[in-house]
């Protein structure tokens, strides 16, 4: 497989454009509030940023998240400012009662190119409860059908537990009914609010992972994870046993862009924390994913790109030989490479192997092997 070089550019920034949000969700990585911090990034200093990352050769994909980005006054703004120099936008608001039919349309208008809403469950009682306020799952029903009828791309993004993952398989008519273009499974990683949760153990994450792939083959949307890379794997897997035929958004092949109407395909050969990917909080620290909390600068005092491009942080995480246990001997740790973001909120190192991975490769073995006979 051909190797892509995120040295230079990354392929994604996520701007945490605040930290408001009127939900107090019980996974939240960011533990968001209803007021924004102090000393977020200001009207003219987002559009500095944006006129940044304008400029990076390929344009990388842009996410507005939060927090809930309709919080924020000047979201249009950044918005229509963004498109207008070229960049894709998606953007992930919260369930509130600032989500209406209007502002679907006034988005789609502004020109957000896709909207990612969620979903933790089949039922109100899930996702309300997971999301700590009656009425979201009904208001991200209607956000749904609201954005159809606008003509506007949709994912669901949805929070994987050991809670909620019987109701999860629930979840796939329900998406296909709505007419979401891609679902996208976020694997908790305990940090924020979420460290209260409960995780999937390894051999539970490998039970999703093989289930998700047969969804990707039953269904019309394309599938994808976050913080399970290992996902690549098992698509890999499969598909050398099956020969395809799936819409796993996983092993990182160059896809069509006419594959999705806005381009937003989300899936690249290798991205993981820092490695095609960066996140900036509201205040302008510069971490490698918003799950994996360690700030490598500030984009109030030095440019973004030079932050991703130089800080040790971020060529660490890059170079997979320096993976440590069986992700350094892995075959495919470039495809994979294990959520460093769990190893870190794990283990407190993020270069050890990814602790939710049941799979042992054969070079582990015959390391572990060779130790136990003492050569």
């Amino acid at each position: 497989m051909e190797r892509p070089d995120f040295a230079q550019y990354p392929y994604l920034v996520a701007w945490e454009v605040t930290n408001a949000c009127l939900l107090a969700c019980r996974h939240c990585r960011a533990s968001a509030m209803p007021h924004p911090l102090p000393g977020e990034l200001s009207t003219q200093e987002g559009l500095r940023l944006i006129e940044e990352v304008a400029t990076y050769r390929p344009k990388p994909l842009l996410l507005l998240t939060g927090g809930d980005p309709l919080a924020r006054k000047d979201l249009f703004l950044l918005v229509e400012r963004a498109r207008a120099l070229g960049l894709k936008v998606g953007l992930t608001p919260a369930a509130t009662p600032l989500l209406t039919r209007e502002m679907v349309f006034r988005l789609k208008e502004a020109g957000v190119t896709r909207l990612a809403l969620s979903l933790d469950g089949a039922s109100a009682q899930t996702h309300d409860a997971f999301r700590g306020e009656e009425g979201t799952f009904q208001r991200t029903l209607e956000a749904l059908s609201w954005a159809k009828e606008a003509g506007l791309p949709t994912q669901v993004n949805t929070t994987v537990t050991r809670e909620n993952w019987p109701e999860i398989r629930a979840l796939p008519d329900l998406l296909a009914e709505k007419g979401v273009v891609l679902w996208s499974l976020f694997f908790l990683v305990p940090v924020g609010r979420g460290a209260l949760l409960r995780q999937l153990s390894a051999r539970g994450f490998e039970e999703v992972l093989h289930w998700l792939y047969q969804v990707s083959k039953a269904y019309p949307f394309h599938v994808k994870t976050t913080e399970a890379h290992h996902f690549r794997r098992v698509v890999l897997q499969r598909r050398k046993e099956e020969g395809g035929g799936d819409r796993a958004l996983a092993a990182g092949e160059s896809l069509h862009r006419e594959y999705f109407q806005d381009g937003m395909e989300h899936s690249r050969l290798g991205v993981t924390d820092g490695n095609g990917f960066v996140f900036v909080s509201a205040t302008g620290d510069v971490a490698p994913s918003g799950f994996l909390p360690i700030y490598a600068g500030n984009v109030r005092e030095k440019p973004l790109l030079e932050i991703y491009r130089n800080s040790s942080l971020f060529q660490e995480l890059r170079n997979k030989d320096l993976l440590k246990g069986k992700c350094g001997v892995c075959e495919y740790r470039y495809a994979c490479g294990g959520s460093r973001a769990r190893a870190w909120a794990e283990t407190g190192d993020y270069l050890q192997s990814e602790p939710r991975c049941a799979y042992v490769p054969p070079a582990w073995l015959e390391k572990v092997g060779k130790k136990a006979i003492g050569r």
